[in-house]
Formats: structure tokens, C-alpha cells, sequence
């Protein structure tokens, strides 16, 4: 369960947070990130480079291809190519936000697609 879910601003992408905050239970907050909008691998660790570590230990970023497959490429090694709403858990070598980079050491714990999940 994501601590914090912070999503584009695009209408698809706020829709899919909303879906999955609620398929998942969660009840706190989801913040509305215009940068997140064609954002690039850079744009992301920015964003969560400036996280809360007291706020936010898990976050869920919900944005936009190619940039999340550049982003988990580059943090893990390894290419995924993921459908519009996959969903990628990632563990992360750092103990607070500022740490993380485009260096490595991340590990794939799950993927999600909707043709795995559906009926």
C-alpha cells in the first residue's frame, strides 16, 4: 500500500490513480503532478528526490510511457514493456529520497498488467 499516490495531470492517467486507490483500499491522499506529464527518467527522480521520507516511505507514480519504461530500465537494468494501467513494484537500495538516481541497484518485486488481472 502506497504511502502517497501522485499522478499526471492528464485525465487518464488521474483516472487510473483514482482506480487503483480504490481497488487497493487506499484512502489517503492523491497529488495532482503537472510535471509528471511527458516526464522523462530525470523528471521523476527529481520529484521523488525532494519526497518526504517521514511523509512517504512507498509512493506510487502513475504517468506515462516512454518515460516509466526509461525510468525502470535505468533504476533496475532491465527492460518491461508495460500496457497503459501496468503496474511495477520496485525495492529500492536507499534509505531516504534523496539517494535514489538513475545509478541502479532496483529490483522488479511484481508486475501487475490488466490482461493478468482480468476476469
Amino acid at each position: 500500500m502506497p504511502d502517497i499516490i501522485i499522478t499526471s495531470d492528464a485525465v487518464r492517467a488521474h483516472t487510473t490513480a483514482r482506480a487503483v486507490a480504490e481497488a487497493a483500499g487506499y484512502a489517503g491522499e492523491i497529488v495532482v503532478e503537472p510535471a509528471l506529464y511527458h516526464a522523462d527518467p530525470d523528471d521523476v527522480l527529481a520529484l521523488l528526490k525532494i519526497m518526504s521520507d517521514e511523509r512517504a516511505r512507498a509512493v506510487l507514480i502513475v504517468g506515462h510511457n516512454p518515460g516509466l519504461e526509461d525510468l525502470i530500465e535505468q533504476l533496475t537494468g532491465e527492460r518491461h514493456d508495460l500496457p497503459t494501467a501496468a503496474l511495477v513494484h520496485l525495492a529500492l537500495p536507499i534509505d531516504r529520497w534523496r539517494e535514489i538516481d538513475a545509478a541502479g541497484g532496483a529490483t522488479v518485486v511484481d508486475i501487475w498488467r490488466p490482461k493478468d488481472l482480468a476476469p
